[in-house]
């Protein structure tokens, strides 16, 4: 009998339509739950949720560091019900110099390295939000987003900030989701907001207009990018890739030997891998000429390598062959994938499309929040008006307080008398008497004044959406006047080939000896030079016994030479 109960209790359903449901509803939720940024605060969810955590704990840039688990543990608590590593990690990552171009979080203790080396545990590292992070929940609190209910119901969550800076562009992202996938550089925040201003001035600009503010990416570790049209390109369509290199100098030391002194990396290099990866090249004998390398990074250098080479090494062949077997030259590829909609949908977007997203939020939180600040200025007018009346009379307001039986009948008695409100009455009531009657006419009547300027501005705010761009745009000029600084990344207008034997060579003049008994040099045109008195003929010109030379030339070190023998050959 039970299993006939049971029989019917079972619905017949296709496997592979269930698994296209369950497969798709997975994927939605890893796409917008998890792994995409919003384009308005540029976040993904458990950034956000980490950033609200440590706003409601009060760790803003002045607050004293607190333990990252206590951090951890209040966002899994609240908002987040997944690992804590992972948490940990998207927090360690928030707080990296060398992988957010303005880090979100201010750590202390060990947040890991460049050289890939992982945070300390979060019982041993400390944090708080940096002061930049702040300006990402500024105004929170005055209805400029929306809330919707956290995982069992027992709080709100903020489903965007209001983010006064265009964070996406700022730090970029890298985020893998299930068919897709999201990769943004990082920016800096001065070119950023002059592009920003110039679209809200000019809503038709093109991306070529708005890259004469934004040069291309800014990497927190510097390096070079290559050939400004493919970066226009990525800019224009959402997707691309462009060649980035690290910064190499080469040194003549005062012993006459060469070095090669590395200054920067590609992003998202790792540094102690690409000097194994150098010294297996030159192991293998892949690169020959280098000498030794070494690691001279401190806390003042992020980078700095040091490749001494041996004597009479080609320094600029040795580097041109590093950029084409190491990850000292790198492409970045853009894939400016993002969730639009409210963070429902994803779609790829251009430059000027984040911008215009940026905006829009923007217009929102500004319009929001000025409602929310007009609301309670007339608030406060309201009150300041039945201050006033009851100073007309505060003799008999406070009589006909002093004279009722309870908060009630005065209650009652205020309004009926003197034509006053709920809230009137109610203000009023919750005042002590001595205080009410110490109150200053002049005092009051300036503030009501002062309301009422206030009052006429909001509104004449609210009424011209021009002027609503025009705050938007004073306060991002603001925001880069207080955290604007140097690009760090060099963007260089010419693109980087395929290298050749040719490209590894460096183009320079060269002379050619070659002696009656077959022995040929090549040597720089300046190492000839006539001797001083008491020596004989030209310095670099010696020969051995009975030889002498026959041929002197110069040359080009690209020039094609040809030998031929006695025999005819080539």
């Amino acid at each position: 009998m039970e299993d006939k109960n049971n029989n019917k209790r079972i619905i017949p359903q296709s496997i592979t339509g269930e698994m296209r449901k369950s497969y798709l509803d997975y994927a939605m939720s890893v796409i917008v739950s998890r792994a995409l940024p919003d384009v308005r605060d540029g976040l993904k969810p458990v950034q956000r949720r980490i950033l609200a955590v440590m706003h409601e704990d009060g760790l803003n840039h002045s607050a004293r560091f607190k333990k990252s688990a206590t951090v951890v543990g209040d966002t899994l608590s609240k908002y987040h019900p997944h690992g804590d590593m992972a948490v940990y990690y998207a927090m360690a990552r928030m707080a990296q110099n060398f992988t957010l171009r303005y880090p979100m979080v201010d750590g202390q203790g060990n947040w890991g390295s460049i050289d890939g080396d992982p945070p300390a545990a979060h019982r041993y590292t400390e944090a708080r939000m940096t002061k930049l992070a702040s300006e990402m929940l500024k105004d929170i609190e005055k209805n400029t987003i929306d809330f919707s209910p956290n995982y069992d119901g027992r709080l709100k969550e903020p489903r965007v900030l209001p983010a006064a800076i265009p964070q996406l562009l700022l730090n970029g992202t890298i985020g893998i989701a299930v068919g897709m996938a999201t990769n943004i550089p990082p920016h800096n925040i001065s070119e950023i907001v002059d592009a920003t201003v110039h679209l809200i001035d000019s809503p038709k600009a093109t991306v070529g207009d708005l890259m004469q503010f934004v040069k291309g990416p800014d990497f927190p570790v510097g390096g070079i990018v290559f050939n400004q049209k493919d970066i226009e390109e990525a800019y224009t369509s959402g997707r691309g890739g462009v060649v980035t290199r690290g910064e190499a100098e080469v040194i003549e030391k005062n012993d006459g030997k060469f070095q090669i002194q590395i200054s920067s990396i590609p992003y998202a290099v790792n540094k102690s891998e690409l000097i194994l990866k150098i010294a297996d090249l030159v192991n293998n004998k892949k690169i020959e000429g280098i000498k030794d390398i070494r690691d001279e990074s401190d806390k003042d250098d992020m980078v700095a390598i040091a490749i001494d080479l041996k004597t009479g090494a080609n320094p600029q062949r040795i580097l041109n062959n590093l950029y084409k077997h190491t990850d000292l030259e790198k492409v970045y590829h853009f894939n400016m994938l993002v969730l639009v909609d409210g963070g429902r949908q994803p779609q790829i977007l251009s430059l000027k499309g984040i911008l215009e997203n940026f905006i829009d939020h923007r217009n929102e939180v500004v319009t929001r929040r000025t409602k929310f600040d007009l609301d309670v200025a007339l608030a406060r007018e309201h009150i300041l008006e039945g201050l006033k009346k009851a100073l007309d009379h505060i003799d008999e307001v406070i009589k006909v307080i002093k004279a009722s039986s309870d908060k009630e009948t005065a209650h009652g008695k205020l309004m009926t008398k003197f034509k006053l409100s709920d809230r009137q009455s109610t203000a009023i009531l919750e005042m002590r008497l001595q205080t009410l009657a110490g109150l200053e006419r002049k005092k009051i009547e300036d503030e009501l004044a002062e309301k009422r300027r206030i009052i006429k501005e909001l509104k004449e705010l609210l009424g011209d959406p021009k002027k609503i761009l025009t705050v938007i745009k004073k306060e991002l000029l603001d925001i880069k006047e207080r955290y604007g600084d140097e690009r760090r990344t060099k963007v260089m207008k010419r693109g980087v080939g395929s290298m050749s034997d040719e490209d590894l060579i460096p183009n320079e003049q060269a002379t050619l000896v070659l002696t009656k008994s077959g022995y040929i040099k090549r040597s720089k045109p300046d190492v000839y030079r006539i001797q001083k008195r008491g020596g004989k003929g030209v310095i670099d010109l010696a020969t051995k016994d009975e030889d002498f030379v026959s041929i002197l030339m110069q040359a080009n070190t690209h020039d094609d030479l040809l030998f031929f023998t006695d025999k005819g050959k080539v």
